[in-house]
């Protein structure tokens, strides 16, 4: 392997695939291309599982997948894993092939897949983890504490970030849910004088946006707007705790880096799903809390599935770490 070593990161583009693909590249550390492809129809309906050998299921669109094959590639997403399977045939030795989720196929036709243990993914090639893979690190909550300090240097403490999702195919953001959402937020800040830094998601929708910069307004530091530099980091790294809505594995993972009380606000939905069994893992290791209208505070470990994930990578491959 060469001194410039390099990763492609393939995924189908979508936000929540290419932050966990592309926070383990970064923690391998070589040099990262993102590679994004647009899964070309049938393959795009099926599942790799009944993709004939020679489909690569690359539509167009897609970023070339040419040239020089380069020494990881990492792939996350049902999309993303026929292109990967391709690429590697196609190269045979090169590259070294980890894929990131369940891909719904033999785990033994990659080199390592990455699965979060509520998955039930198992096998000598198979790397459990608790959450989700992120890009959240130590030296990015430094840096963004710093960037975003001096913005909430007069907002009321504690500042409490909210990290609200909404609607999957799982849970549903109720107006009901919405406004008993608003009113535990507000107990709390009335409670502990807490300031609230708030973020949103696509997912929420324009009606409970409305209804939630309408009644949070008086008493938020922040309600993020969609427009300029995305504090996010900078929420997770000025705030003395996180709530969080249930709906995210990554949003949640992420807030569980920061080794902050983390509060998981539930929605309606969930039952027996692996989402209410990743709630579960969390309660269970100490590490969240459900959200109640109440500030709590504890302490844990800082979940860090990344980087023990990249080191296991680079050990694998044979590289020191």
């Amino acid at each position: 392997m060469g001194s410039k070593a390099t990763t492609w990161v393939v995924t189908d583009g979508k936000i929540g695939m290419v932050s966990q693909a592309m926070g383990l590249a970064e923690a391998v550390g070589f040099d990262v291309v993102a590679k994004t492809i647009r899964p070309a129809a049938p393959w795009k309906w099926l599942p790799a599982s009944l993709w004939p050998a020679g489909a690569s299921g690359i539509g167009r669109g897609s970023d070339p997948m040419d040239g020089e094959p380069p020494d990881l590639l990492i792939s996350c997403g049902r999309h993303a894993v026929g292109p990967a399977l391709w690429l590697k045939r196609r190269h045979r030795s090169q590259p070294f092939l980890v894929h990131v989720q369940h891909p719904r196929v033999s785990p033994a036709r990659f080199d390592l897949v990455v699965a979060p243990a509520h998955d039930g993914l198992s096998g000598p090639n198979v790397l459990q983890i608790t959450g989700s893979l992120h890009g959240v690190t130590d030296a990015k909550l430094e840096a963004a504490a710093r960037r975003f300090a001096p913005a909430y240097r007069q907002a009321r403490r504690p500042l409490i970030a909210v990290l609200i999702g909404g609607s999957n195919s799982v849970y549903t953001l109720t107006d009901a849910t919405v406004e008993r959402l608003i009113e535990d937020l507000k107990r709390m800040a009335d409670a502990h004088g807490a300031g609230l830094l708030v973020t949103l998601s696509r997912r929420t929708g324009p009606g409970a946006e409305k209804r939630l910069r309408e009644a949070l307004a008086g008493v938020a530091a922040e309600i993020w707007s969609g427009e300029g530099e995305n504090p996010y980091l900078g929420y997770l790294a000025l705030a003395d705790a996180v709530v969080v809505t249930c709906d995210s594995v990554n949003m949640i993972s992420e807030a569980c880096a920061t080794g902050k009380p983390v509060h998981i606000a539930d929605l309606p939905g969930g039952g027996d799903s692996k989402f209410a069994a990743f709630h579960a893992a969390l309660i269970s290791a100490g590490i969240a809390r459900p959200f109640a209208g109440r500030l709590e505070s504890w302490s844990y470990r800082p979940l860090d599935d990344t980087a023990r994930v990249a080191k296991e990578v680079r050990r694998r491959m044979g590289i020191g770490a």
